[in-house]
């Protein structure tokens, strides 16, 4: 039998190992917070954003979100512009088409329908409201005829103030859309005398220009 000072020098030395495992410990700590960072992510993901994406990729290149009239029975989708696509093309001179927040609105210089205090249409002011007729029939909403004046007094037999003048002007327009064919009750003849000015009434530029007619075109919901 070995004594004890022969045992102590056979058995192996033990080797510390600690310093050479010390880099797992840091691994782990490092993997821990990268699990910890990409849970947090998923959580702030919103929800359908996956769905959301899928969508934007599948959309033609060019294409615009949906307007909020809805598209015509043509299946034509609106311009970004939101213009209803019958009358993005529409090219009159004296009519201005645009969009506005109750929709589409054709604007139409007086001087082209009327004479001056009259309520009467003229042979031109007839052709220009002919030359509406076709791109209004392939609109399905309501359409509204809005007579403006000036501020200048009028006071006449017939037309004692410029409110007579004004709806008698809309009244007009909107007969002679129905016969041209029209469904009359798809249409409203409005008078707003000189309530609705566009420019100031100071000058006899912005007199001209508040001396109108508009169509304003609403879509049915």
């Amino acid at each position: 039998m070995l004594d004890r000072d022969t045992r102590r020098t056979l058995e192996p030395v033990a080797v510390d190992s600690g310093d050479d495992e010390s880099w797992l410990t840091s691994y782990l700590d490092v993997l821990t917070l990268l699990i910890t960072l990409f849970v947090l992510l998923l959580a702030l993901t919103p929800a359908g954003s996956g769905e959301a994406s899928d969508a934007e990729a599948k959309r033609p290149p060019g294409a615009v979100p949906s307007f909020p009239l809805a598209t015509l029975a043509t299946g034509i989708m609106p311009r970004s512009d939101g213009l209803q696509p019958q009358f993005s093309g529409l090219s009159i001179p004296g009519v201005n088409v645009e969009q506005g927040r109750e929709g589409v609105t054709l604007r139409i210089d007086d001087s082209l329908l009327f004479a001056s205090g009259q309520a009467e249409l003229t042979a031109q002011g007839r052709g220009v409201i002919e030359s509406l007729v076709e791109v209004l029939e392939s609109f399905d909403g309501q359409i509204s005829v809005e007579g403006h004046t000036d501020n200048v007094p009028i006071a006449t037999a017939r037309f004692p103030s410029n409110w007579e003048l004004s709806a008698a002007r809309a009244i007009a327009v909107v007969r002679h859309l129905e016969s041209e064919g029209l469904d009359i009750y798809r249409m409203r003849a409005v008078g707003y005398a000189d309530t609705q000015p566009m420019e100031n009434n100071t000058t006899p530029e912005g007199r001209a220009a508040n001396r109108r007619v508009e169509l304003i075109l609403r879509q049915q919901l």
